[in-house]
């Protein structure tokens, strides 16, 4: 006998990338920042006493708050803190659908959103991603007859990591009368000289929500932190309302803030990354695995043969993880995250041994 809900019972749950326990040559699967933290944060860590660990939280993560609308040029009205992007996703939904309202995306996306929608009984409005990965011209006016009132957008798109322009951006979030949640949880790799600062929307739109994670720019993806950006009317019932009450720990909100205080080392793995995404886009290309223009940490390759599958699965057998997704438009690819140049290499090598 099932206790459990019909909507939970109907749903598949997220499928997380492998978290091998055998010995791992490359780890390339799960979009991880191939760098440690920066020391500061380390020295954070240790720095944290006991004191620190018997009491609860700052409940609103005041001083993580100040530090980013520091870094943003923005109020602290205008941040929320949360337990990885994740739930700031679900705080969305939460807080701005009624169970069973439709939620808007574009596809393919996170895989992530129709587990979240599925929760709160939302069907999903999907529409198709042009053959380049752009955004379709009327896209806003889609989600708009659809009666959207929330919806999510990755940039740069994952899983292709192609980058759609602020200006772009705008117009779209102007032209929807909607939520429109923009998760930018590879913002801190893309090329300084795109000149993409979305901030300016959360001053200038009421409707507009950026995600921003620290756990691919900043290495805390074992950390689980992440916060919100957006306009008082869009966090302040997420932040006093519909949130855990506690829901960032102390360590996560001292090491977070010391992260942003040390950004510009923070900096140094992210041209690190860049540098080797280039190298590794054009190495992939001569093998025959092209993959589109990518603005984040890693990239969609396309397979020669289109047997991503079994090239995925020997990949896996020689210790090197990366990640294959069993979805229209992907099934012919693989998303390998940018590693270090070791390991990188390491794919290389097997790539030239599979032929």
């Amino acid at each position: 006998m099932s206790y459990e809900r019909d909507a939970i019972a109907r749903m598949s749950g997220y499928i997380p990338g492998e978290q091998p326990a055998r010995t791992v040559v490359a780890k390339l699967n799960t979009n991880e920042n191939p760098y440690p933290p920066c020391p500061a944060v380390m020295a954070a860590l240790h720095g944290i006493s006991g004191d620190a660990l018997r009491r609860y939280p700052s409940a609103m993560a005041d001083g993580f708050r100040t530090e980013a609308a520091l870094v943003h040029n923005l109020s602290a009205d205008n941040v929320i803190a949360t337990n990885g992007g994740d739930e700031l996703l679900r705080l969305a939904i939460t807080t701005f659908l009624e169970p069973g309202e439709p939620l808007g995306i574009v596809e393919p996306s996170y895989s992530l959103y129709p587990v979240l929608a599925a929760l709160n009984a939302s069907p999903l409005f999907r529409v198709p991603l042009a053959d380049d990965w752009s955004q379709p011209a009327d896209l806003a006016k889609r989600w708009n007859d659809a009666g959207i009132r929330l919806a999510m957008l990755v940039n740069p798109h994952a899983p292709s990591g192609r980058l759609t322009a602020v200006a772009e951006i705008a117009g779209i979030a102007k032209a929807f009368k909607g939520v429109l949640l923009l998760d930018e949880a590879y913002v801190d790799f893309i090329d300084p000289d795109r000149g993409y600062d979305s901030t300016p929307l959360v001053r200038d739109l009421p409707n507009v929500l950026l995600l921003r994670t620290m756990s691919k720019g900043y290495s805390l993806a074992g950390l689980r932190f992440a916060y919100g950006l957006g306009s008082p009317t869009l966090v302040q019932p997420m932040l006093t309302k519909t949130k855990d009450s506690y829901n960032v720990d102390a360590v996560a909100q001292a090491l977070a803030t010391a992260s942003l205080r040390h950004r510009d080392e923070a900096a140094a793995t992210w041209q690190a990354v860049r540098s080797e995404r280039s190298r590794m886009a054009a190495a992939l290309a001569e093998r025959g695995y092209a993959s589109p223009p990518s603005q984040t940490n890693f990239l969609l390759a396309a397979v020669p043969g289109d047997d991503a599958r079994s090239v995925y699965r020997t990949l896996a057998d020689d210790g090197i993880y990366v990640r294959w997704f069993d979805q229209d438009r992907l099934r012919d690819k693989l998303r390998i995250s940018v590693g270090t140049p070791k390991e990188n290499d390491a794919l290389l090598a097997a790539l030239d041994r599979i032929g």
